[in-house]
């Protein structure tokens, strides 16, 4: 039988006993931390997937009115209707491609937040277990676990800074402000 099975599970600190720790409780956090990041990204999945499959399929139909709108003559009332037509067109399929660029990005926040949730529950792995808990190279090989997960060269920056001692609000600061000055990369479909 192994310590998982042993270990009482739930909170004990509204009746602390002599088998009572501290160490159980952040263990006990950290998991419902990382549980409720993985519910609300699957809560939210499906409303995403649905939304850009319809905006997607909206940027295809309003290819195939543009091009038929091209086919119309451009005297008469038929050309007024076209210019005016060509022109909502355009701005509608803008509007489409710009959801689509935000649910781009919707999918990265999706993947950082898979990341956080995975990266908690490493961390609630290694408090768990007393034998890695005090061991510093077990730290190190979970430090390195989680930086490898970064993609971006911002990403890592933000990690090596904390991990050289710049305060957390701090470099995630400096990271939001290089994010912001950062082209977008995002590829439309």
């Amino acid at each position: 039988m192994n310590d998982e099975t042993k270990a009482p599970r739930g909170t004990s600190a509204h009746q602390p006993d002599l088998n009572w720790s501290q160490m159980r409780e952040t263990v006990l956090m950290l998991e419902l931390a990382a549980v409720q990041i993985e519910a609300a990204m699957k809560d939210s999945n499906s409303s995403v997937e649905v939304l850009t499959h319809s905006f997607t399929t909206m940027a295809d139909y309003m290819r195939l009115i543009s091009d038929t709108v091209q086919t119309l003559p451009d005297e008469g009332e038929v050309g007024v209707a076209k210019q005016n037509l060509s022109g909502v067109t355009d701005n509608v399929s803008s509007m489409v491609h710009q959801a689509i660029i935000a649910f781009q990005f919707y999918d990265k926040l999706v993947q950082r937040l898979a990341h956080v949730g995975i990266s908690l529950g490493d961390l609630s792995d290694l408090v768990a277990n007393t034998q890695r808990l005090f061991n510093p190279n077990e730290w190190v090989q979970l430090q390195q676990k989680i930086k490898v997960k970064y993609t971006t060269r911002e990403e890592i920056a933000m990690f090596d800074a904390v991990m050289n001692g710049m305060p957390v609000q701090e470099a995630v600061d400096k990271f939001m402000a290089e994010m912001k000055e950062k082209p977008d990369d995002i590829e439309l479909f």
